[in-house]
């Protein structure tokens, strides 16, 4: 019997995989990849400090990289709209944390606390089931951190730089699905 006030907690387990190419990665426990032969891409999210000044062209710009990027490298991948049994969503974000001290950290989730921290430019990529929403493996990384005008120490986005890690982090992820997954 439950009272008004109590909450249920879903806990899922996670493997860290000991060869990777990225900074963070981690593979649920019964992730079973072999189920799915569809992709389903969700709009990047692109996330910054309230105090930076960035435009809507700069953002849309960010995302058209990215965009273009992953197009290129998804080729021959079965991309579909709606979630499906055989389906897995893809969710990619841009978090940048540069310039922003504690107390004016955005208010992440615990997990992605983990791996986007104060002063650091990340790109988390999460794989779900599309149909239940259950989160199959994560992996963040800031190596190729281009440099964004988000913080007060950078004056202008250096595009190129830009355009270098989307290919880049594109890479990794279509290795990760030829490793990985049917097409």
């Amino acid at each position: 019997m439950c009272l008004a006030g109590c909450s249920s907690t879903e806990v899922q387990s996670f493997n860290v995989p000991k060869e990777r190419s990225v900074e963070s990665a981690q593979v649920a426990v019964d992730a079973d990849f072999s189920k799915y032969d569809r992709l389903l891409a969700e709009d990047m999210g692109i996330y910054y400090s309230p105090k930076a000044n960035v435009s809507q062209d700069d953002i849309a710009r960010l995302r058209k990289a990215f965009q273009e990027a992953f197009d290129d490298e998804l080729q021959g991948y079965n991309i579909v709209k709606k979630p499906g049994p055989s389906t897995m969503t893809v969710e990619a974000s841009l978090i940048d944390l540069r310039g922003i001290s504690g107390s004016d950290l955005p208010v992440l989730r615990h997990d992605i606390q983990q791996v986007a921290r104060s002063g650091s430019l990340v790109f988390l990529m999460e794989l779900k089931d599309s149909a239940t929403g259950k989160i199959l493996a994560r992996a963040a990384d800031s190596a190729q951190a281009p440099p964004l005008a988000t913080s007060a120490d950078v004056n202008e986005t250096d595009w190129k730089a830009v355009d270098d890690a989307a290919r880049h982090w594109a890479g990794l992820f279509h290795k990760f699905l030829d490793d990985n997954l049917h097409h």
